[in-house]
């Protein structure tokens, strides 16, 4: 084990590290699972129910604002008109959104179900299948919205419920525990927040919409609480087997909720580039959904402790191929924009388009190849300098052993190698003698028939 590691493993709590351990048994073991599975199967049934009522209103037009008509799903007549250029009905955008919440939702549920299956016993995972049970009620209340008012109070109520078990979950993983221990405090203003939120949106009394700067310093409170804590987990309690769960985790949240972010942020701000019921809207769609069912991948991955340490070479290309993505598109761009002009300026004739096209794409792939490796070697030198390092002491040390012929030299070169790349706590060569040789203590007897002729 190297230094840091078993540095890290000694300043993780003892408690900590048997809390990951612990099984549940007996009634306890019953009760929770009883108590989980009523809960989970509640959840689905909602979402069910809710699907032919959301479907009706999806074939509705929405008469209101634009922020209206983005709250409740549905499509104003200019979408539908958008729409219907395209070749499509309404009937389509409906059943379209429907596959698209019911992918969500049955990824988020596979991934609870898989959870609860092998690793029931385990408190921690029980915290992560019920989580990722409760969120597409949470996250997609566009559907279960239009149920019923006597079933509408139970929807909120395990909305709140799920939001909750979302704050709390990244509260206490990978371990199960608050780190540090004041942390718990921070679930007192979550609760207050999400349930006027849930049953109290447009009321009067509600703080949160009186005074809207109360409402963002405290989702900001909450929120960046949670990405703080799993910050100071990492860099300060967590093992090695933790950083890689913890990795996973931040590494699904990311894209999934960075993503939609960003998709969200895109449309408010260029709202004419993806209206709703435009192509690109429908894309946008899937995409978000695409983006968010990482998140409960990540988070089965980590629970389950299953692949933890490919995550770093899947963050590692992830960084490579995305800023090999962008650089690419905006090069295509200059190109498409740039030679047209270039071409006008020198012959002042209007340039081919589809020549330019063509030369623009063989351009981007002759680019590819080079440009990747180049972003790969930066990437590595500046976020991952230590394999960079050792990928080049490993390069210069192999030139080195096709010319050395000094077994001490090349001996303490290697222990040299091993040292700067791999730094472990300590290092020792052995090297095996060679066999000594057998001295030859036999002599030659001469032939019987040359002692018959020479006996007397």
């Amino acid at each position: 084990m190297s230094q840091i590691d078993a540095s890290a493993e000694k300043t993780q709590p003892a408690v900590s590290r048997s809390f990951t351990d612990t099984r549940l048994h007996g009634y306890r073991l019953v009760i929770v699972r009883l108590l989980c599975l009523s809960l989970s199967i509640v959840s689905v049934g909602l979402v069910l129910a809710s699907i032919p009522s959301y479907f009706a209103s999806l074939h509705l037009l929405c008469t209101g604002t634009a922020a209206t008509c983005s709250a409740s799903g549905q499509l104003a007549p200019a979408d539908l008109q958008r729409l219907q250029a395209l070749g499509l009905s309404i009937d389509f955008f409906a059943t379209y959104i429907i596959v698209l919440t019911s992918l969500f939702a049955l990824g988020y549920w596979l991934v609870a179900a898989l959870l609860f299956w092998h690793t029931s016993d385990n408190p921690l995972a029980l915290l992560a299948a019920v989580t990722l049970c409760t969120f597409p009620i949470a996250f997609n209340s566009d559907a279960t919205s239009t149920l019923s008012s006597p079933w509408s109070v139970l929807v909120h109520v395990i909305s709140l419920f799920g939001n909750l078990c979302i704050v709390l979950f990244f509260y206490v993983f990978p371990d199960g525990h608050f780190v540090p221990r004041w942390t718990r405090w921070v679930l007192i203003p979550a609760l207050p927040y999400w349930g006027f939120s849930e049953y109290f949106p447009q009321s009067p009394f509600n703080p949160f919409v009186r005074f809207p700067l109360l409402d963002t310093v405290t989702f900001l409170a909450v929120i960046g609480g949670m990405l703080a804590v799993q910050v100071y987990r990492y860099r300060r309690v967590s093992t090695p087997t933790q950083r890689q769960q913890t990795k996973w985790v931040v590494y699904g949240v990311t894209l999934g909720v960075g993503g939609f972010v960003l998709l969200f942020l895109f449309g408010g701000f260029f709202p004419s580039l993806a209206p709703s019921g435009s192509l690109a809207d429908l894309i946008a769609r899937a995409a978000i959904t695409g983006l968010m069912l990482l998140i409960p991948f990540s988070i089965g991955v980590a629970v389950w402790r299953s692949r933890l340490w490919e995550i770093d070479r899947i963050i590692n290309q992830t960084l490579v191929y995305a800023t090999l993505t962008v650089t690419l598109a905006l090069v295509y761009a200059a190109l498409l924009i740039g030679l047209p002009l270039l071409v006008h300026e020198l012959t002042g004739q209007i340039a081919n388009s589809p020549l330019i096209l063509v030369a623009s794409t063989l351009a981007i792939a002759a680019l590819f190849q080079p440009l990747r490796k180049r972003i790969q070697q930066v990437i590595d030198r500046r976020f991952y300098r230590r394999k960079y390092d050792a990928a080049r002491t490993l390069a210069a040390f192999s030139t080195t052993l096709r010319s050395e012929v000094d077994l001490n030299e090349l001996s303490e070169q290697i222990l040299a190698v091993v040292q700067e790349t791999m730094q472990p706590a300590h290092i020792s060569l052995w090297l095996r003698d060679p066999e000594p040789s057998r001295e030859r203590n036999t002599r030659l007897l001469p032939r019987f028939e040359e002692q018959e002729r020479h006996s007397p």
